[in-house]
């Protein structure tokens, strides 16, 4: 029978002393590692929620598209999986700066917790991108600057994830996964700004913080409820990945649930 983690309890105590007060005392692995099993099974529900929402009202509710018909609801799917894509790589870079500069332990597992979760929206754009782009452009991929550099970013994060599995030397894989994250950082700008900088076949952006959606109410609405169930996902994901990452790598932090039977 597998055993479960040690729990040392001077773990928690120690670092219940040293974290201080404030977010920043959850940098420590012993305190993270309760507070994030507390908070997975309330994202997973709001994700599915909003998820539910958001099919509803772009499958159903919304109203087809004046020039697309159709065909257009990929891009409710589609739109929120290239947003999250570009956001999650950003934030792995930020732990990864974290933990480059500060040396927490945590900052390089919540890292590699995101990368999977990153891929796979990735692939979600490609895949969807592609589902739109046949009836619409008449080919299933075209050599679009967006979709070239969306596709560089699903290079990264695999190449990330097999960086992460070449070694057994969690210090070095940890520190030249973070260097290959800021070196990738230059990409995403270049996803996001694609469309203005060069003549592509990609539409421009649909919804922008400085001007009025060119978008109905409603369609917006579907894209936004999508957009914040992905969020909730990936969050959710990503701290069940990383209370496994501390368990595996810190079991000093782990909070057994009940006692062990003599």
């Amino acid at each position: 029978m597998q055993k479960r983690p040690v729990f040392d309890s001077g773990s928690i105590a120690r670092a219940e002393a040293s974290a201080g007060y404030g977010w920043m005392r959850y940098a420590s692995a012993a305190l993270f590692y309760p507070l994030a099993g507390r908070l997975i099974p309330w994202l997973a529900l709001a994700a599915a929620l909003f998820g539910a929402a958001g099919l509803v009202v772009g499958l159903v509710i919304a109203p087809p598209d004046s020039q697309q018909g159709e065909v257009y609801r990929i891009l409710f799917i589609h739109v929120a999986a290239a947003w999250m894509s570009m956001f999650l790589y950003l934030v792995m870079a930020a732990y990864a700066t974290l933990g480059l500069v500060y040396n927490t332990r945590l900052s390089f597992m919540m890292m590699r917790a995101l990368a999977p979760t990153g891929a796979l929206f990735t692939f979600l754009t490609l895949w969807t991108g592609a589902l739109w782009g046949k009836p619409t452009w008449g080919a299933w991929w075209v050599w679009d600057a967006r979709l070239t550099s969306e596709l560089i970013l699903q290079f990264l994060y695999l190449g990330f994830i097999a960086l992460q599995a070449a070694t057994d030397d969690v210090r070095r894989a940890d520190r030249g996964g973070a260097i290959l994250l800021l070196a990738g950082v230059v990409n995403v700008p270049i996803i996001y700004f694609s469309v203005q900088w060069w003549s592509t076949l990609h539409q421009g952006a649909s919804i922008s913080l400085t001007t009025a959606p060119s978008m109905a109410r409603i369609m917006v609405a579907a894209m936004l409820l999508m957009v914040a169930a992905f969020w909730l996902y990936s969050a959710a994901v990503a701290l069940a990945r990383v209370r496994g990452l501390i368990a595996q790598r810190e079991p000093g932090a782990v909070r057994p649930s009940r006692p062990e039977a003599p």
